[in-house]
């Protein structure tokens, strides 16, 4: 996670530096719903790289948005969810869907 001094002095900079990327906005849209294992997510979300999959989701744990279950199993199984804080930003993705929808409606 990073320290307070390391985050810009604005806070709708401290978000966009967090949550900023077109990938991670849909990588917390998909996990509103459910945990997703990496290849559902990989497959759900069009034209994104195994890369900047693998360097959103690390990024999204260190900043305590997201978390990652490794599940003891043959194969191996991991899930990926939204912490407690990823879960806050419901309100934010929820609001930027019915912006989306107005502005398609109006069009």
């Amino acid at each position: 996670m990073k320290k307070k001094e390391e985050l810009p002095e604005c806070p709708v900079a401290t978000t966009v530096s967090l949550i900023g990327s077109k990938w991670k906005l849909l990588i917390i849209r998909n996990l509103l719903n459910r945990p997703w294992r990496f290849n559902e997510l990989h497959k759900s979300l069009e034209g994104i790289s195994q890369k900047v999959l693998t360097e959103s989701l690390r990024s999204m744990e260190a900043d305590g948005i997201v978390t990652r279950t490794v599940y003891a199993e043959v194969p191996p199984r991991v899930e990926y969810a939204l912490s407690e804080l990823g879960e806050s930003l419901r309100p934010i993705i929820n609001s930027m869907a019915d912006w989306g929808n107005e502005y398609k409606n109006n069009l």
